[in-house]
């Protein structure tokens, strides 16, 4: 579970790192909830077909915006990197690519300038 709400109380946490595994199940986790909460919005007639955007998967949408942006920070350094590669996803496709690349790369074995590897030692975690 905690996968699932780490990034969520971790909203505001720039520092550290962030596992392949935390990453991509905090993915699943919003995304499920988002289209959960699209169908709801379609169904009670909530959802704006012009904005493609329904009002509680809009407010679901405000409600995960940093812990998207901290988790994915995180996620880059646990590669070694800087947050600032967040800012090549302004390259149209090839931006996406790279980044991609990136968070389905393995963490970093040793600790590096942003912490330790959050796997500890002998962790089956991926």
């Amino acid at each position: 579970m905690h996968r699932l709400t780490g990034p969520i109380s971790k909203y505001t946490v720039w520092i550290g790192r962030a596992t392949r595994s935390e990453y991509w199940y905090f993915i699943l986790f919003t995304t499920l909830i988002s289209v959960g909460l699209n169908m709801i919005d379609v169904a009670v007639g909530t959802f704006d077909e012009q904005a493609n955007q329904g009002l509680l998967g809009g407010l679901f949408a405000l409600f995960i915006f940093l812990p998207s942006i901290a988790v994915f920070v995180r996620r880059l350094h646990d590669t070694g990197r800087s947050g600032w590669w967040f800012w090549i996803l302004l390259v149209p496709i090839i931006g996406v690519i790279v980044i991609l690349v990136f968070f389905c790369t393995d963490s970093q074995e040793e600790a590096n300038q942003y912490g330790p590897n959050p796997k500890g030692l002998g962790s089956p975690d991926s």
